[in-house]
């Protein structure tokens, strides 16, 4: 199996078996993070403790790539602290503008089958819109 082959399984994967979803149409609208160009929209729900994430969940719809992305990082970022969280959200979001190597995504396991995302700037909206949910919720 070619890399791209593996990479393409493994955001399916999390597109069609997210992992840490949960309603949360509790949550205000106000908390609703979208990307107008293609229509993805994201709400984000942090369980912090002792500066600590015990959990991160979200509630969402949207393409391949953006709900992927969530679960990856729902994935990664829980039992960080909030500091480590917050330098791997500044990282990943550099990579994905181009403005970091992106071979840092390898050092965060499946997150690499997001490399191929950064050659398309409309679809790095998609791949970092949770990203930024996050990042304000944990604010």
């Amino acid at each position: 199996m070619a890399f791209d082959d593996l990479y393409q399984e493994i955001i399916l994967d999390h597109y069609r078996n997210p992992r840490n979803t949960a309603d949360l149409s509790y949550l205000s609208e106000e908390n609703a993070h979208e990307n107008p160009s293609c229509g993805d929209s994201v709400k984000i729900h942090a369980v912090v403790k002792n500066e600590t994430i015990e959990k991160v969940e979200f509630d969402g719809k949207g393409c391949a790539i953006s709900v992927a992305s969530a679960s990856m990082m729902s994935e990664l970022l829980t039992g960080k602290t909030v500091a480590e969280a917050k330098d791997i959200i500044a990282e990943f979001q550099a990579v994905m503008r181009g403005e970091a190597d992106s071979s840092a995504l390898d050092r965060w396991g499946e997150l690499a089958a997001l490399s191929g995302v950064i050659d398309f700037p409309l679809r790095v909206k998609c791949a970092t819109l949770s990203w930024h949910a996050l990042e304000v919720t944990l604010e």
